[in-house]
């Protein structure tokens, strides 16, 4: 019988006396109980059993990248999170995700994204010429807005109408919620059941499932070039010569969607907001984005231009990682460090914790864009994992990245942006969502 040997232990009934407040931020209280008992601590919970969080990147690294093929996603989303978005990449797991990952990964290549930097530029000028300069506006619906469209017109090129999308948001958002509810306060699954809840979100999901459906048969029958993602992933060929069924389509459009548009808008809002607050860095954007313009050159050359834009969205994922925590379970009994661990353990690693670690950085509450300049990343590298680390590092990060540079150019160019405080508040979910930021946009003359 192996001597198991985990971390230092916060008691179980300390997490139950608070488990309300919890619910609402976690990130609190992980942050009181790291300081407290050290930058890894184990719990034993009724519920999911031994529980260990980490903000340690030797940890973090081993479960994600050295011994990642014992490390298996944990039930909170294989199980739950795919009853509502699907089994697909973000949610399976083995064999499965390994040929599914095999299979997409292609759409996803530098060259293939870069074909759709066309599309991706035209949709966020149009968001962006929508904006209405008048006063204090709420940051975050304009750039989830911006960021939806981004993704439905990359992936269907919108052969879609607009108020078939705008309900696909407004149920990926219903779900959202809903999740972070169950995985919350599993204590009250029988209450959600009782009162209809779970019935009503899983009428939702059937109606998410037979939306995209209806825009897959659509292509199927089409004989038009689209260059979208939808083109890519109907002719993906497994090694057999075999394409994806229907149901599978539904299950990794459903997971790019909700991974694709809703972390890119929290990003892109924590980005503008430290911007604003931060007027030095602000003015150098600025001064790159107009020496670009001048070059009158294609998106997909500014976008090699931009570094220092680059760099200030790379800080701002690195104080506000939209992926905030990631979870896994080992399948068999594992050693890191001095720990020995049962097999069936959950390990939490914090990225927004590991993110802010003194071990590692340097002020690390401080917006230093700086820390990304090219002499300096291979220092910090190795602890910056906003995009995760190791075979599952998200297959969209290089698609992220480019939306994002051509989203803040494109904002930039054409407005002055200024805050009135220098508060940000955010609200842990599945994603880090900020939370009350309102921005004031001038048009320049």
């Amino acid at each position: 019988m192996p001597k198991y040997k985990y971390p230092n232990k916060v008691p179980f009934y300390k997490f139950l006396i608070q488990s309300a407040t919890i619910a609402k931020n976690p990130i609190i209280f992980h942050n009181k109980w790291f300081n407290e008992v050290g930058d890894t601590f184990a719990m034993k919970s009724p519920f999911y059993g031994h529980i260990v969080l980490t903000r340690d990147a030797v940890i973090t690294k081993h479960i994600l990248q050295k011994n990642h093929k014992i490390y298996h996603k944990s039930k909170i989303q294989t199980t739950y999170l795919s009853k509502y978005v699907g089994y697909g990449l973000l949610t399976s797991s083995g064999d499965y995700w390994l040929k599914q990952r095999r299979l997409i990964q292609p759409a996803f290549h530098k060259e293939k994204i870069q074909n759709l930097v066309e599309i991706i530029d035209k949709a966020i000028t149009e968001q962006v010429n929508r904006i209405n300069p008048d006063g204090f506006v709420d940051l975050y619906p304009i750039m989830n807005e911006l960021a939806f469209e981004v993704v439905a017109k990359s992936l269907f090129d919108f052969s879609a109408e607009k108020g078939t999308l705008k309900r696909l948001q407004f149920i990926i958002e219903k779900l959202q919620l809903f999740i972070v509810k169950e995985l919350r306060m599993p204590y009250k699954k029988l209450w959600y059941t009782l009162s209809g809840e779970i019935k009503y979100h899983m009428k939702l999901v059937k109606e998410s499932r037979d939306i995209i459906n209806t825009i897959i048969d659509q292509r199927r029958e089409s004989v038009d070039q689209h260059d979208d993602l939808l083109d890519m992933l109907l002719s993906a060929k497994y090694e057999d010569g075999t394409t994806m069924t229907n149901e599978q389509l539904i299950d990794e459009i459903l997971i790019l969607f909700v991974a694709g548009h809703e972390t890119t808008a929290n990003a892109l809002t924590f980005t503008l907001k430290l911007l604003a607050q931060n007027t030095e860095k602000l003015t150098q954007v600025e001064n790159e984005i107009k020496e670009t313009k001048a070059k009158k050159i294609m998106p997909l050359q500014e976008i090699s231009q931009l570094n220092y834009t680059k760099c200030c969205i790379e800080e701002s994922l690195r104080l506000y990682p939209p992926a905030w925590i990631t979870d896994r379970v080992n399948i068999k009994d594992d050693k890191i460090d001095d720990y020995v661990l049962k097999k069936g353990t959950i390990i939490g690693a914090s990225i927004y914790e590991l993110h802010r670690n003194k071990t590692y950085w340097e002020s690390p509450e401080e917006f230093n864009p700086s820390r990304f300049f090219e002499e300096n990343r291979k220092e910090i590298m190795p602890y910056y994992m906003p995009f995760g680390a190791g075979p599952r590092l998200c297959i969209g990060n290089n698609f992220a990245m480019y939306e994002m540079i051509l989203a803040v150019n494109t904002i930039l160019k054409k407005f002055h942006i200024a805050t009135d405080n220098n508060t940000i508040k955010i609200n842990p979910l599945i994603t880090l969502k900020p939370v009350d930021v309102k921005l004031k946009f001038t048009l320049k003359t």
